[in-house]
């Protein structure tokens, strides 16, 4: 059996050498694991330290690792694409983050599962002894995701910790979205699945790449990525707020009819402009947000390129339309 273990890298040089270390114990040593036919690919999404150097020296000396560098910074979903489109040759093909707060420990109980027929094997992770704003913020935001959401439904603690059978990953990759929310698509590819929990772990090294700014970008990503909802509370919201303009012109009318005309007041014209224009704003935002994503989908870009690699595959397939390869 065949198995491969992405790692997704940006500015990772302080612990790359420490994830293949663990990595390398677990899938030659693990019994396991032992005697399988094992590859770790590690995909530098354009990094500024010494993360392509040190890819660079672990393939010299291990014949396991291979690597693939982007000519820029692409994004971590690029780097997962671009992981499974390069992988569909394997029997599964496992996806875990450089700062091994994915326990590699837990590879063997995801080979388990595989093995025993799962075509989606997951970690979720328990976040007990997290931060307990951020802990409550994504309990809501998952909450509000699945009622909007009805074709897929998110599971907080659930990420791209997980192993793919070759069915799954292919199916991945054959979706070509531009915008990628991966947590909507593993989901939406279905397969059976099982799930298991692992404790929270804290960075080794170096720093979280996840600012708020990001974390808020994605969650809007997850919010629109798989639903259309937001278009139409906007219609609904309309209808409400013509309906209440229509009852208060009537009681205007029936005001004047009884007492006369009176001065209109500033503050109720002030808020009534106010309110008005924030939903006209907020409106247009997210219409905004649905044109954005089809504009990207139209120019049909490619979702990375790829300056360097070690995989033979891509250095000898020129019509490889996934990236544009140069030496």
């Amino acid at each position: 059996m065949k198995i491969r273990v992405v790692i997704p890298c940006f500015n990772e040089g302080e612990v790359i050498t420490q994830t293949h270390q663990q990595l390398t114990e677990i899938l030659s040593q693990d019994s396991s694991v032992k005697g399988y036919d094992y590859n770790m690919l590690f995909i530098d999404d354009g990094s500024t330290d010494t993360t392509i150097d040190e890819m660079q020296h672990l393939a010299t000396i291990d014949r396991h690792v291979s690597y693939i560098s982007f000519s820029r910074n692409f994004g971590k979903e690029a780097a997962m694409i671009a992981g499974y489109q390069h992988s569909t040759e394997f029997d599964a093909v496992i996806m875990i983050d450089c700062d091994l707060q994915h326990p590699p420990e837990y590879i063997p109980k995801m080979i388990e599962g595989f093995m025993e027929g799962y075509d989606q094997v997951i970690a979720k992770r328990d976040r007990s002894g997290e931060n307990f704003s951020r802990k409550t913020l994504s309990h809501l935001y998952y909450k509000l995701v699945n009622c909007f959401v009805e074709e897929v439904q998110f599971d907080d603690g659930v990420g791209d910790f997980r192993l793919l059978s070759q069915r799954a990953v292919k199916s991945i990759a054959s979706l070509e979205e531009y915008n990628r929310f991966s947590k909507g698509l593993f989901e939406w590819i279905g397969y059976n699945t099982k799930v298991f929990t692992y404790q929270n772990v804290a960075r080794q090294k170096g720093e979280s790449k996840w600012s708020f700014k990001k974390l808020f970008n994605y969650g809007i990503d997850g919010l629109i990525s798989f639903n259309s909802k937001p278009l139409r509370m906007m219609i609904y919201l309309g209808l409400f707020i013509f309906s209440i303009s229509v009852l208060y012109i009537i009681y205007l009318f029936i005001n004047i009819m009884i007492s006369g005309v009176n001065i209109p007041g500033y503050f109720s014209t002030i808020a009534a402009i106010l309110l008005l224009g924030g939903i006209q704003l907020i409106s247009i935002g997210v219409v905004g947000e649905y044109i954005g994503r089809i504009y990207y989908e139209v120019k049909a870009r490619p979702k990375y390129i790829i300056q360097a690699t070690n995989l033979s595959s891509i250095e000898n397939d020129e019509k490889d339309t996934h990236k544009v390869y140069s030496k």
